[in-house]
């Protein structure tokens, strides 16, 4: 039987879901499916508990962040959990953090195949030339590489011409969770964002553009779910600003968010940069229409312009009110077929596709030869440990 492990620095909130359908499906296809998170805090979700008792899903450090350990017994407690479970495949994070770097060195040690799953585009990141020469010469000893979609193709050129695997679709939830059989009228006035609240969601410009609507005499209502350190000044701004139909809920458990989908007209969603955005995903398979920002790099997949939604510049206030104007104006018939455009889009991203997805790719990669590095790749790869950020989490 095939083993795989996946290993990631956490596996909170949207992972939990995606661990679970694949341990089974995996199973189901007689692979022993394997999931390592090295940390328990310190990520943007560390809101998210490690709660799981399942034998298959094991944490290192449940109750610490990377800052807390020493790089050497995270390392030696990582390297032990491999020896002892011996996959033949291995899936990982950028090589640029822990999980990936280290988990290439032990593929790479006993002639393993390596897989690195990533949601950034290099455009994204400012690295000098090079750091990005030797991040590209460490993916090109890849065996596969998983990317949300096929838009991201253009960003990683060189994947198409050393011989890698690439194959898409794990950026998904489980869009079962937001269907409902219950009709949306449309007729709420109402729009819906859920963001953490830091400078790099950009709802200082969402509130600076929904004064513009406000003043047109528009009478709809904006509900921001969601908390973090800006909550107060955006509240205060808010204030300054003379908003008459603004609420902030606050942050909700997942479970208790699909009801705020069904009864609003829109999701929007301003942020400044986002590797993906899976909130995107849990908005439209809720059948919500879609106002997006054109530097979410799920809009760039999901958004089909005038058809479920429209996008805009986030940087322009102009640009996001007058999206909000655009739908708004529409009638109900019109957002009704973008509410269903929605959901026939989101279905094509969800568990089953990313289950498929991936059991083939499985097989082709486990079938090729061992795919053995250079002398300089080599040493890169036994002397990069990998790191980890939260510089961009809040900020651009």
């Amino acid at each position: 039987m095939m083993k795989v492990v996946l290993i990631n620095y956490d596996f909170k909130v949207f992972w939990k879901g995606r661990l679970r359908y694949l341990n089974q499906f995996l199973a189901i296809n007689h692979i022993d499916f394997h999931a390592i998170e090295l940390f328990g805090k310190g990520s943007a979700y560390s809101f998210d508990s490690y709660d799981n008792e399942e034998k298959w899903w094991s944490c290192l450090f449940p109750a610490n962040s990377a800052s807390e350990i020493e790089k050497e017994e995270m390392k030696k407690a990582l390297f032990e959990m491999l020896n002892s479970i011996n996959p033949d495949i291995i899936i990982a994070s950028s090589v640029a953090f822990f999980a990936g770097a280290l988990g290439m060195r032990w593929a790479k040690k006993n002639r393993k195949k390596f897989i690195m799953f990533e949601n950034a585009k290099p455009a994204q990141f400012k690295r000098n030339f090079l750091v990005q020469k030797v991040k590209d010469l460490l993916i090109e000893q890849s065996d596969g590489v998983w990317l949300p979609s096929s838009d991201y193709d253009k960003e990683y050129p060189e994947l198409f011409n050393k011989h890698i695997h690439v194959f898409y679709g794990y950026c998904c939830v489980d869009n079962n969770l937001f269907k409902t059989k219950e009709k949306n009228d449309f007729n709420h006035n109402s729009l819906l964002c859920i963001a953490r609240l830091v400078p790099i969601k950009n709802i200082d410009n969402l509130l600076k553009a929904w004064k513009i609507v406000e003043e047109k005499g528009i009478n709809h209502k904006l509900t921001i779910i969601g908390d973090g350190p800006d909550y107060t000044s955006l509240n205060d701004l808010a204030t300054r600003l003379n908003l008459k139909n603004v609420e902030f809920s606050g942050a909700l458990d997942n479970k208790d968010i699909p009801p705020y989908f069904y009864n609003s007209d829109a999701f929007i969603f301003p942020s400044l940069s986002e590797t993906w955005g899976l909130v995107v995903n849990e908005a439209m398979a809720a059948g919500a229409p879609v106002l997006l920002s054109n530097k979410v790099n799920a809009a760039h997949t999901l958004l089909k312009e005038g058809i479920n939604g429209f996008g805009f510049d986030p940087s322009n206030i102009n640009e996001i009110a007058n999206a909000i104007f655009k739908y708004i104006s529409l009638d109900v018939e019109a957002k009704k077929e973008m509410s269903s455009k929605s959901v026939e889009i989101i279905d094509m991203m969800d568990y089953e596709n990313m289950g498929s997805g991936l059991l083939r790719a499985l097989i082709k990669i486990k079938s090729q030869e061992f795919k053995k590095p250079q002398l300089l790749a080599t040493l890169i790869i036994n002397f990069w440990d990998g790191r980890y950020s939260t510089s961009s989490w809040n900020k651009l």
